[in-house]
This record gives structure tokens, sequence and C-alpha cells, in this order.
């Protein structure tokens, strides 16, 4: 089959020329033992970066023919970037990974040789993440078990490495939401998948761009567009709260006319005022939250735009 490997690139300049010699080495070798075609090209996309990610890429296709860059007009985001990687790509299958190779390259065949044997989706789900720190593997692995307990369809320890065949990415075109969570959207496609484990390695070049606020951005992002439990749990803490304030009533009519510790008015106003009120301003927010999803979802903006395209298909 004809494969492609699809990189998004955002200021990977330190790295990108490694993480090509790596690819590049698994390719020759898949074409030599006749599981792939030696057509097969290695997709870079630069998601607006500002260093020298662009001339780098545009030099390497001009070296070797299987090479492809393609350019976005601006920094659309990671899941934006990878849209645009699996869209403009012509291929039997296609692979998607970060540049920095933190998923291990060996995972490239063993998704090779579980779509030869009829998936269509291989799922690349990390065995380790020694690599991380103690915070964001304990944050990461939450963050998989929440969306599981919330109902969502979603792989455990998978993040964006995965194998498309060339009709599960015909069908993720019909998908139009602008709020992306791959993760989420492809189980809904179906098919026949599996999972293949690797080690999550650590980066050797260059700094990671996921900061501390992209990750939790991206989380949340992942709850609100794949489950409508933070509504529902608006309605529960009502509930809590109104079987709360029964309890109170009674509480206070107790002090009032048993003992003699009651200061008249303070606890049945003041608390209730503040407690109440949080819940008010919380409860706004999460639908605020929904309501702007919709809003941005009813623009229909392009999820991204190709200012520039070169090497294969350019």
């Amino acid at each position: 089959m004809k494969l492609a490997i699809v990189l998004p690139c955002y200021n990977e300049e330190a790295i990108l020329e490694d993480s090509f010699r790596s690819l590049n080495g698994v390719f020759s070798r898949l074409v030599a033992q006749g599981k792939i075609d030696e057509e097969s090209l290695i997709c870079f996309v630069d998601d607006g970066s500002k260093d020298g990610t662009w001339p780098i890429i545009e030099r390497l296709s001009k070296e070797y023919e299987r090479v492809v860059g393609i350019k976005l007009s601006r920094n659309y985001g990671h899941q934006n970037a990878l849209l645009a990687g699996l869209f403009n790509v012509d291929a039997d299958a296609v692979i998607t990974m970060d540049a920095d190779l933190q998923d291990d390259t060996d995972a490239i065949e063993k998704m090779v040789d579980a779509h030869a044997q009829g998936n269509k989706i291989v799922y690349g789900v990390k065995r380790t993440r020694e690599a991380d720190s103690a915070f964001k593997k304990v944050t990461a692995q939450g963050f998989y078990r929440l969306m599981e307990w919330m109902g969502v369809d979603i792989v455990y320890n998978h993040a964006d490495c995965r194998l498309l065949d060339r009709e599960v990415i015909g069908y993720l075109k019909e998908f139009q939401e602008v709020n992306l969570f791959l993760r989420g959207i492809v189980p809904l496609i179906g098919f026949p998948s599996t999972t293949v484990e690797y080690d999550l390695r650590e980066r050797k070049k260059g700094d990671s761009k996921y900061s501390l606020r992209k990750m939790f951005s991206f989380a949340w992002n992942g709850i609100t567009s794949f489950s409508i439990f933070p509504l529902r749990l608006i309605s529960y803490t009502g509930f809590i709260i109104f079987a709360g304030s029964l309890v109170l009533t009674v509480w206070a009519f107790w002090v009032k006319y048993f003992t003699n510790d009651a200061i008249p008015g303070w606890a049945s106003t003041v608390l209730p005022i503040y407690f109440i009120g949080g819940i008010q301003v919380l409860s706004l927010g999460i639908i605020g939250e929904y309501i702007g999803k919709i809003y941005l979802e009813t623009k229909a903006r392009p999820r991204f735009i190709v200012e520039k395209k070169v090497g294969q298909d350019g």
C-alpha cells in the first residue's frame, strides 16, 4: 500500500531533520520488506511556525522525493494541523504522529501490519509514560478516566498517534465541527479497529509546545465537545442545594426554639447568599461555555487555510 505519515510542526527546527532521518530509515526498511509502496510519503505540516521550520521542510522536499510540505497561513492549532495533513495527502493509509517523535517509530511497522490484517483504524496506545513528569502522567491518565466516566467513547492512553485508512478519512471529512477533538471523533466513525502499544520516549531536542494552559484548555475542549455532563452537573448541584436548604431550615428552627445559641439572622442570611451566589456564577460559566461553542459552530469558519504546498503533490 501507499503510506503517508503526517507530522504537525510548530517551531520544530531543532529536531526536524533528526525526525526525518529516523522516519526515512523506517520507510526504507518497510519498502525493502515489501510492506509499503516506494512512493509512500512523509508530510510535514507547518502550523504557523515562527522559526526556521518551513525553510527546512522546503529544503527536504527538494532533496527527497518522498517529502511533502504543507504550510498553513497561520497557527491553527495541533488538531487542525492534523486535519490539514490528513485531507491533503493522497495515500491508501495515513499515520499521524508528533514531529518530536516521542511516539516510538517502531509503532509504524506494527500499525502497517495491523492494517494489512484488515483493520481500518489502528490506535497507538502508550504502554508507559516514563518520559512524562509525574504531574503530567497523573493528570493525563485522570483525564482519560474522567472521559470514560462521563460516557465518552475514548481509547485509554491514546493521544494522536494513529493509522487511518483512506475510507475512514473520507468519512472524517463529513464531521464539520470547529471545536476539534479527534480522540473522540475517530471512535465515532466505527470500522474494524485495533491498538498497538509503544513506549513514550524522551524528547531529544527542543521544548514541548504544550504549556500547562494549553493542556487544560485541550482537556476542557474535549469534555465540553463530547459530553453534556457538566450541564447535568448543574441540575445535580441544584438538587443538592435544595436538599441542603431543607436541612438548614430544620436546623435553624431547632437552634431557635431548643437552644440559646442562635445569633439572630446571621447564619441563615449570609452563608446561603455566598454559597448560592457562587453556584450561580459557576453554573452561568458552564452554560456560557456551551453557548460559546454553539456560536463558533454556527459561523462555520474554515478550520485551516493552506498557504503553500511543496513536494509530490505540490
